[in-house]
């Protein structure tokens, strides 16, 4: 029979040992394959490179001997099924397009959105308002009325295309992913074209101004947004269908640039958010409509199939969400001045590992950033305390004999706010609690011990000018001060330039407790989206350092001399206040199980 002929001659070609044999067998009617043989249309038929010759038996009935080594090696390459198999595919089957594969099941439309990328971006419209904390220069003309910070780094603008790279990398390097390379490119760029329409059209459409001042295209990040089409797209190819780690690599990644984003001074929190939710629709709905356009054809292996590990439920994840805690900061400044704490912008990382079904021990990091109301407020009041200083020195010039003495004095005064968000850091260890509902479905708890710690505001000022020298008459008797009185400034010609910290509110270290609720839901084998409510404690110290006049020993050095005559010990003036911090935060996490 030629059917059984060719499957055992195809059979024996992927067994390097038999591969001098030769098969023969059967009747000349049995020519054609059915669909039940599940081999595929380019196997049903003998090319003339497979030497297949007709020999007749004692019975007088034709035999067929087939070559065996004839038969290409890649005709029968099965699907791999083991989760971490990353062994190479032979060159044949690494550089195929577009075949078709009936061991590996279509996807649907549907089956590739998993939408999460929709909250993502409408937490990024309503994180927005926090930039009504700022006075934005939209002429781009005042330092002052932009937020600055002293981190600076490039990484980013490399760190956004992890994603590709390391996919494409894994395919030259032969690892077998979801699709082959027509369908990899094809998907990959439809997932780059939606999200440049996307963040593009938004952003000349917004007009956001960056927090740096430079220019109006900020919201939404499109740097984020690149990074997030590209960790999704490792995540589709070697992720769901290999292992888990390669989602965590890409995500953890893309997250990381959109951190970097924010610290670089080159976008809001409320970019970053929307940039992420942009990039992760982008990058599903580019492989959604791969499966539209190739159906069937170009797929290599199916995702990983499996439910949640009842046993042992350990996990990984990076989450991301919103911190609820309205505190205020009264340190006696009027009440335009209070200082109220807003909606907090919370990114961590956190993982358990489980000793039973129940129980298990673990961990959590967690960035918070809370955004301060009225810490700009504090421009304005060192705006007017500049020109009443201005306005006093003009009615000491009036006493002197050159009366415009002090008018170059000051030649420039900036006030710029460094950060105007108390950024926290936190670390906790405790216990973790699970509790099975069904299959996909789990809820889960945990008691957190750990320390808090927090990043100061700031408020700076950088004055230049002429420095001036003050005469004065002293009478000292046994070394004491009994008469001192300024007789006369005079201009120097030497020039000063200083800077310095003109307002900061710096927050202690401190020993918090945590615990929360979550739910978790299994919609892969090994992958899982979780939604959490957490809740957190802490007493801190807050204290406002306020040193207005720092300048003056700098534009006329020999003040010293009188300040300390009067005996002040030329620290800036400080005020404590303690805090009870009760935190919720609310939001949802992207986890690997284990």
């Amino acid at each position: 029979m030629r059917v059984l002929i060719m499957m055992m001659g195809l059979l024996c070609a992927a067994m390097p040992t038999l591969a001098d044999d030769t098969i023969t067998t059967a009747t000349e009617e049995e020519t054609v394959l059915s669909e039940e043989t599940n081999v595929t249309e380019e196997e049903t038929v003998l090319s003339e490179e497979t030497n297949v010759t007709g020999e007749t038996d004692e019975t007088g009935e034709t035999a067929l001997t087939t070559d065996i080594s004839s038969i290409p090696r890649f005709s029968i390459m099965p699907a791999k099924s083991s989760l971490l198999d990353l062994s190479d595919t032979s060159n044949d089957e690494r550089w195929a397009w577009n075949r078709l594969r009936k061991d590996v099941k279509p996807y649907t439309f549907m089956q590739d959105m998993t939408w999460v990328g929709v909250p993502l971006f409408v937490a990024g419209i309503i994180a927005k308002k926090e930039k009504k904390s700022f006075r934005q220069d939209y002429n781009n003309v005042h330092a002052n009325t932009r937020l600055l910070t002293h981190f600076k780094s490039e990484i980013d603008n490399y760190t956004q295309y992890f994603g590709p790279v390391m996919a494409t990398g894994l395919k030259l390097g032969g690892v077998e992913g979801r699709s082959d390379w027509g369908r990899y490119l094809a998907s990959s760029l439809l997932g780059y074209a939606t999200m440049a329409a996307i963040v593009n059209g938004v952003k000349y459409t917004a007009k956001e101004m960056r927090p740096d001042g430079s220019t109006a295209n900020s919201w939404p990040s499109g740097h984020t947004a690149t990074s997030f089409v590209g960790a999704t797209i490792l995540h589709k190819e070697y992720g769901l269908t290999h292992s888990p780690w390669f989602s965590v690599a890409g995500y953890t990644v893309a997250t990381a640039t959109g951190i970097m984003r924010v610290l670089n001074n080159r976008h809001w929190v409320s970019d970053v958010l929307s940039g992420a939710g942009i990039g992760i629709i982008s990058g599903e709905l580019g492989y959604a409509l791969g499966d539209l356009i190739f159906k069937k054809k170009g797929l290599r292996r199916n995702d990983s199939e499996g439910l949640i590990n009842e046993n042992h439920p350990s996990f990984f994840n990076v989450s991301m969400g919103v911190g609820i805690n309205n505190p205020t900061l009264d340190f006696g400044l009027g009440d335009e001045n209070k200082m109220k704490f807003q909606a907090s912008t919370a990114v961590g990382i956190e993982s358990a590992y489980f000793l039973n079904k129940y129980v298990g021990l673990g961990g959590r990091l967690r960035i918070k950033s809370t955004p301060i109301k009225g810490w700009n407020n504090l421009l304005n009041e060192a705006e007017n305390a500049l020109s009443e200083a201005s306005a006093d020195l003009k009615d000491i010039a009036t006493a002197l004999p050159d009366n415009t003495v002090f008018d170059n004095m000051i030649s420039d005064a900036q006030f710029s706010i460094e950060s105007d968000h108390l950024t926290e850091f936190a670390a906790d260890l405790g216990f973790y609690f699970n509790m099975p509902i069904s299959q996909r479905l789990s809820m889960g708890s945990k008691l957190l011990c750990g320390r808090s710690m927090m990043q100061e505001l700031d408020l700076n000022a950088h004055f230049s000018g002429e420095v001036i020298n003050m005469l004065y008459d002293a009478e000292i008797k046994d070394g004491v001060f009994n008469n001192f009185e300024i007789t006369d400034f005079k201009r120097t010609g030497d020039q000063y330039d200083y800077e310095w910290d003109y307002a900061t509110v710096h927050a202690s270290n401190s020993t918090k407790w945590g615990t929360g609720l979550s739910l978790t839901y299994a919609y892969k084998h090994n992958f899982h989206w979780k939604v959490f409510a957490d809740f957190d404690y802490t007493k801190k110290d807050f204290t406002l350092t306020l040193d207005d006049d720092a300048y003056i020993y700098h534009a006329i050095p020999n003040m010293r001399d009188f300040v300390r005559i009067l005996g002040d010990d030329n620290d800036a003036p400080q005020q404590t206040i303690t805090k009870k911090m009760y935190q919720w935060t609310l939001g949802a996490s992207f986890c690997v199980a284990f």
